[in-house]
């Protein structure tokens, strides 16, 4: 890793070299990425995350990871108040990480990147979104690209608030889910007339 000379300012971003270890923070809220099928009533639900499981089988050797589980809930179950939780846990993020990944559901992860957009200004680092439309456990999932997508981004993204999934990284505002597509696109702003 290199080093500089001079004291890095704790609001100046640090910019990360191809050979640098990228330390991310991944803050896990639930979502289907981290749905657990239940055999005895056939459901699919938030209960013990899989997200070590994902990662633990990816290699990333330049790449530190702490994660932290700030709540396990389907999105559409989100509160403002939640969406207030998680914008705390990213304010409390130390500066040594030089990314957040947030694990989100689907379903809402706009309304949390608008509310992150909003709430924190403009980050000093990636501060980046994902989840998956179909559960980690189901073997059509979209999980594991999209986890290393979201990576990827927080390596490459200048500073700000996004959501990487399925090929793509769009920067908060104006990103919302095409639910015909099942993806996430940017909205293109109303044309004064």
């Amino acid at each position: 890793m290199t080093t500089s000379a001079r004291p890095q300012d704790e609001r100046e971003p640090r910019a990360i070299g191809d050979d640098d270890v990228l330390r991310v923070k991944v803050l896990s809220t639930g979502g289907t990425i981290e749905k657990i099928y239940s055999e005895s009533d056939g459901s699919l639900r938030n209960r013990r995350s899989p997200l070590k499981q994902i990662l633990a089988q990816l290699r990333l050797p330049a790449v530190a990871i702490s994660q932290r589980s700030v709540m396990s809930k389907d999105s559409l179950d989100m509160t403002r108040e939640d969406r207030r939780m998680i914008a705390a846990e990213v304010r409390r993020v130390p500066p040594a990480f030089h990314a957040i990944l947030i694990v989100h559901g689907t379903d809402t992860l706009s309304v949390t990147g608008e509310y992150l957009h909003e709430a924190l200004g403009e980050p000093d680092r990636p501060i980046v979104l994902t989840g998956a439309m179909r559960p980690f456990e189901f073997r059509d999932t979209d999980a594991f690209q999209n986890v290393v997508e979201a990576l990827a981004a927080c390596r490459l993204a200048p500073p700000g608030i996004y959501v990487a999934m399925h090929g793509k990284v769009l920067r908060f505002p104006g990103v919302e889910k095409d639910r015909a597509d099942l993806t996430f696109v940017k909205r293109e702003p109303p044309v004064d007339g």
